[in-house]
């Protein structure tokens, strides 16, 4: 089911992005008198099909939900008659068709501000960016960060939750220099401390916020069973939701992460439980499962712990603006991630980034389900990022994307007169190969991150 909920997602995430995308190239082709034969979301067979307008533009809605295209009237795809052929696309001066393509991309951005500024009205949620454990050893730990601290702001610019303090540090990573952190201690007071972040290795890993050395704040977890998957070992071994874990192999447990560290350091062994149950001890084989984790092999039960739901209703924030005010920050929200996305491609090519943060669409997929099963606003967020995504990606000059397309119309206008076929044939063979090695290499990633 949830595969299923992750599939639907994507396509509707999909679907509205390359939507809004191609609708851009539409609306200025037409503004400019260029004639427009089809519109396309997705390739492939048509599943829905419409003819429409005075130039019979034709509509189509078809089975592969991984792009689309604006297919225009063009002298170099087939005879175009001689009336029409001031409409056709070859014929228009440069700056005509540099608009016209550099309005896909706009449309995304655009569609970023809109998704922001909704997703701002209907108020963000988030937990409040609680210290929970500082690991010894790291820029954190160094800049005086406690456990309990609360991060009020960074280089001044204010983190309600745990994913603008994400956010912001990873832009703070990128420029490689030493940030102030305010924050509140535990009994209230308010310091400014000075994290370092001049290690290029913070960025050779997915997992930013560890390397720094800062684990969000967790609620201290009582060894009860909340939640059991369905077929699991916890299931079959008899284990109940409710149960609280007295003792494994006669040894007392006291919190959950002492049961899950026990679980995790015997994978495929049998295991004598002591739970707790209804008032009474009782004795459980348990029968660990194995998984696997960075190459080693690991206990899994498929159990998860009881939530004090208080507790955690206590950490958790909504961030919430009128619609002028959600206005201004959905543009500024699509700023900030456009020079993130940019300053993250450039370390990508530079070397100075993991190649393992380049994600397919077996990821996008998983991010676009959960989101969507969180929330509205949740699910907007997703979307304002993805769209900014894809409007960058455009516009790298590779050949075949929008940006390859602006980078031909360019030299045109400088040199007077179009790159010559072959260069553009060449081009595109290369253009191809790179998206192509690309698309390999965050299909890998996925499959890394979902079978480790």
């Amino acid at each position: 089911m949830s595969a299923l909920f992750n599939l639907a997602a994507f396509v509707v995430t999909i679907g509205i992005l390359v939507t809004f995308h191609e609708f851009g190239h539409f609306w200025v082709a037409r503004r400019l008198g260029i004639r427009v034969l089809r519109f396309s979301v997705g390739f492939g067979r048509a599943l829905w099909k419409k003819v429409a307008g005075a130039d019979r533009v034709e509509y189509v809605v078809a089975a592969i939900p991984l792009g689309g295209y604006v297919k225009m009237l063009d002298e170099r795809e087939g005879p175009v008659p001689e009336a029409e052929r001031p409409r056709a696309f070859n014929r228009q001066p440069v700056w005509k068709r540099m608009a016209v393509v550099s309005a896909g991309p706009a449309a995304n951005l655009l569609l970023a501000v809109i998704v922001y500024w909704c997703m701002y009205m209907v108020g963000v949620q988030g937990l409040r960016p609680v210290v929970g454990e500082v690991l010894p050893g790291t820029p954190a730990a160094a800049s005086g960060l406690t456990s309990g601290d609360e991060i009020l702001s960074i280089a001044g610019r204010p983190t309600p939750t745990w994913q603008d303090v994400t956010l912001t540090l990873l832009d703070e990573a990128l420029g490689k220099g030493e940030v102030v952190v305010n924050v509140r201690t535990p009994s209230g007071a308010e310091q400014a401390l000075v994290l370092d972040l001049h290690d290029s290795a913070l960025l050779a890993d997915e997992d930013l916020m560890k390397r720094i050395g800062i684990e969000p704040w967790r609620p201290q977890l009582q060894p009860v069973i909340g939640k059991l998957v369905e077929g699991g070992p916890a299931e079959r071994s008899g284990l109940r939701p409710g149960d609280r874990i007295v003792a494994v192999e006669g040894r007392p447990v006291e919190t959950w992460s002492e049961w899950v560290e026990w679980v995790r350091a015997h994978p495929g062994q049998r295991l004598r439980v002591t739970v707790e149950r209804e008032g009474r001890r009782v004795p459980v084989e348990l029968e660990i499962g194995v998984a696997e984790e960075e190459g080693r092999k690991i206990g899994r039960i498929g159990a998860y712990p009881r939530i004090d739901e208080t507790q955690l209703a206590q950490m958790r924030v909504t961030v919430r603006y009128g619609p002028v005010e959600s206005l201004y920050r959905g543009a500024v929200k699509t700023w900030d991630v456009t020079v993130l996305t940019l300053k993250v491609l450039w370390k990508l090519v530079t070397g100075q980034a993991s190649l393992k943060n380049i994600s397919g669409p077996v990821t996008i997929a998983e991010y676009a389900g959960v989101s969507a099963a969180v929330g509205l606003s949740a699910f907007l967020g997703a979307l304002g990022l993805l769209s900014v995504s894809i409007g960058i990606l455009n516009l790298l000059p590779i050949p075949v994307l929008d940006g390859g397309h602006l980078l031909f119309y360019l030299v045109e206008a400088v040199k007077g007169s179009p790159v010559s076929d072959r260069a553009q044939e060449f081009a595109q063979r290369v253009g191809f190969a790179l998206l192509g090695a690309l698309m390999i290499l965050a299909l890998y990633n996925d499959l890394v991150r979902v079978l480790r």
